[in-house]
């Protein structure tokens, strides 16, 4: 079957989390990095803050364990499924809807992470930098951020283009039958920015595709040393950048790119002679 189906009158440009729900059905269950910030929750001496937490995949195991999270999230659809999720386990998060390059809540936070590439949807150096200055004000002292994003290796950058490619399939958990999503790249190589038109599709029992939800998104790729750049000029004075969630180093260009950056304390002052 064609990955995309055939062109209807133009809708209303949407992204893909403007439907809460059916992002949930895609992406509800992925578990490749829950572990590893379920632990860093754990483990943070004091209150979690996850940015761009979208329907809840990690934020609700991380209150199901008895962390003290809150939420932050721009889109009303997002939260509005978390909302529904955590409510029918009997759970009432503390939710915020914002952007997450200049927030203010007034919790500050032992750990603030953005799982899930989160990051790339700041598409300009300003962007960036806004988001890092804003997570690390609302850190406590000694805190630390923490986020992932793909790392732009060379199977990333020669990859298809202008071209549906299938990202992934699944079974839609009230009707069992299959759901599909299709992504069209075209790339921006000096701005680093990739442009997607994404298709899901819903299929019907005879394997045709019965709805069809159209949206589009930007994200930024960025490299090690650029990140580390970024970093620095955002105020940070220590932080680990690794190639995977097992912390080993960046050494491979189709590795995760891991962050850790700390809020360290100033120096105490020199006691007078």
């Amino acid at each position: 079957m064609d990955g995309t189906t055939q062109a209807r009158e133009a809708d209303p440009v949407s992204t893909p989390f403007d439907d809460g729900e059916l992002y949930d059905v895609l992406f509800g269950e992925f578990r490749f990095d829950l572990d590893f910030y379920l632990e860093l929750a754990r483990k943070a001496r004091g209150p979690v803050l996850e940015v761009a937490c979208g329907t809840g995949r990690i934020l609700i195991p991380c209150v199901r364990a008895g962390v003290d999270i809150d939420g932050l999230d721009l889109f009303p659809a997002m939260l509005g499924t978390l909302r529904r999720k955590a409510a029918a386990l009997g759970f009432a998060p503390t939710l915020h809807r914002s952007d997450m390059r200049s927030f203010a809540v007034p919790r500050r936070y032992a750990l603030v992470f953005c799982a899930f590439n989160g990051f790339v949807h700041c598409l300009t150096t300003e962007d960036q930098l806004q988001a890092l200055r804003t997570w690390r004000g609302h850190l406590a002292p000694g805190g630390a951020v923490v986020f992932n994003v793909f790392y732009p290796g060379r199977e990333f950058l020669s990859g298809p283009e202008g071209e549906p490619v299938l990202e992934g399939e699944t079974r839609h958990p009230v009707t069992g039958l299959p759901v599909r999503i299709y992504d069209t790249r075209t790339f921006d190589r000096v701005a680093q920015v990739q442009h997607s038109c994404v298709e899901i599709q819903e299929l019907d029992d005879q394997g045709r595709v019965a709805t069809a939800h159209r949206s589009e998104t930007d994200m930024r790729w960025t490299f090690k040393p650029e990140m580390e750049l970024l970093l620095a000029a955002s105020g940070f004075a220590r932080w680990e950048i690794c190639g995977d969630f097992d912390r080993r180093p960046l050494t491979r260009d189709n590795d995760q790119m891991i962050v850790f950056a700390w809020n360290d304390p100033p120096p105490a002052a020199a006691s007078p002679r």
